[in-house]
C-alpha cells in the first residue's frame, strides 16, 4: 500500500513539474498576447486605429530590439544563478567607444570590433571579479556599474561623442530604421522589419541552440540549479562564471551598437536605467532569479511585452510615470509567480 502511494505521489510530482515547465514556457507568450489584445481594444474604444498596424509593429520591434539583444546575454547569467547590474553602463560604454573610434577616423570594422570588444571586456572583468573575490554578483556588478560609467565619461571627455555624418555608414543606422529600404527578399512572406530585428532573432536562435544542445548550455543550467553539486560533478565553476559573463558582455556590446545606431552618437549616461529593463525582460519572460531556469523565447516575449506597453501607453497618452508603475507591477507579479511555482515543485 505504501509503495503504491509513493508511486502515485511520484507520478503526481512529475506531472506538476511538467505542467510547471509548460507554464513557464507558454506563460510569457500568453501574457504578451493578452497585453496586445488589451491595447488593441483600448485604442479602438478611444477612436484610434494606430496600435494594431504594420507601421506600429515596425516601430515597436525596433524599440525593443536593443533591450532584447542585451537581455539574451542576461538570460545566460540569470540561468547560471548570477546577475549583472552593470549591463546598462557597459552598453553605453560600448556605444561611446564605437562613436569615438568613428570620430577619430578608424575604419568601420575596427570601430565595431572595439565597441563590441568593450562590452566583452566588461563581461570578462565582471566574471573574473565574481569568481576570484567570491563576492555575490549583485555587489560586484553594482561597483563595476559606476566604473564603466566613469570610463565612458573619460573616453567622451564628459560630453556626447558625435561622429561626422559621412563617418557613419548607412547600413549601421539602418539597423534600427522603421522603414527599411530596399526590401528584403522575403518581404512577400514576412513583414519587412529592420535588419537589426532579424539580427536579434538570429542571435536568439543561436543562443537557444547553444543552451539546449551543447555541453556549455548544460553546464550553465547545472551551475544555476546547484553550484555545489555542479562543482562535485567536475564542472570548473570559476571558469564557467567567467565564460558566462564574457558571453553576456558580447551581447551587451552588440546592444551598444544598436544604441549608437539609434542615437548616431555615444552618450556615456545613456545606459543608466537600461539594466533594469534588461533584467526585467528576463524575469517577465520566466527566468528565475534563483537560477536554473530561463528561456530565450521567454526573454524575447518579455522584451516585446515592455516595448508593447510603452507603445500602447504612448498612443493612449498615458504618462511615462504610469508606464514605469505598470512595468514594476508586472515584475513583482512575475517574481511572485516564480516563487509560488518553486514552492509547489519543491513540495
Amino acid at each position: 500500500m505504501d509503495n503504491g502511494t509513493n508511486a502515485t505521489g511520484g507520478r503526481n510530482r512529475a506531472v506538476l513539474k511538467h505542467l510547471g515547465r509548460a507554464a513557464g514556457a507558454l506563460g510569457p507568450l500568453a501574457a504578451l498576447a493578452a497585453v496586445i489584445a488589451f491595447f488593441t481594444v483600448a485604442d479602438y474604444l478611444q477612436g484610434g486605429h494606430s496600435f494594431f498596424t504594420l507601421r506600429n509593429l515596425h516601430t515597436t520591434t525596433v524599440q525593443g530590439s536593443m533591450v532584447a539583444v542585451a537581455a539574451l546575454g542576461m538570460t545566460a547569467i540569470i540561468i547560471a544563478g548570477g546577475i549583472d547590474l552593470s549591463a546598462g553602463t557597459a552598453l553605453a560604454l560600448s556605444a561611446t567607444v564605437l562613436a569615438w573610434c568613428l570620430r577619430q577616423g578608424y575604419p568601420v570594422p575596427v570601430a565595431l570590433l572595439a565597441g563590441v570588444g568593450s562590452g566583452a571586456l566588461a563581461g570578462l572583468i565582471n566574471g573574473t571579479l565574481v569568481s576570484l573575490l567570491r563576492v555575490v554578483p549583485f555587489i560586484v556588478t553594482l561597483g563595476t556599474m559606476t566604473i564603466y560609467l566613469g570610463a565612458a565619461k573619460i573616453i567622451a571627455d564628459e560630453t556626447t561623442v558625435r561622429p561626422m555624418p559621412d563617418q557613419v555608414p548607412s547600413w549601421l543606422t539602418g539597423l534600427v530604421t522603421t522603414r527599411p529600404d530596399p526590401p528584403w527578399l522575403i518581404y512577400q512572406v514576412l513583414p519587412n522589419f529592420a535588419s537589426g530585428v532579424w539580427f536579434a532573432l538570429a542571435l536568439a536562435a543561436i543562443l537557444a541552440l547553444v543552451l539546449r544542445y551543447t555541453v556549455f548550455g548544460r553546464y550553465v543550467f547545472a551551475l544555476g540549479s546547484n553550484e555545489s553539486t555542479a562543482r562535485l560533478c567536475g564542472i570548473n565553476v570559476p571558469a564557467m562564471k567567467i565564460a558566462v559573463y564574457t558571453l553576456s558582455g558580447v551581447f551587451v556590446g552588440l546592444a551598444g551598437v544598436y544604441q549608437f545606431a539609434r542615437l548616431s552618437s555615444g552618450n556615456p549616461v545613456s545606459g543608466l536605467g537600461q539594466e533594469l529593463k534588461i533584467i526585467a525582460a528576463v524575469v517577465i519572460g520566466g527566468g528565475s532569479l534563483s537560477g536554473g531556469r530561463g528561456s530565450v523565447l521567454g526573454t524575447l516575449a518579455g522584451a516585446a511585452m515592455m516595448a508593447v506597453i510603452a507603445s500602447g501607453c504612448n498612443l493612449l497618452n498615458v504618462r511615462n510615470p504610469i508606464q514605469d508603475i505598470i512595468i514594476g507591477v508586472i515584475i513583482v507579479a512575475a517574481v511572485t509567480l516564480d516563487q509560488i511555482r518553486q514552492r509547489r515543485l519543491s513540495s
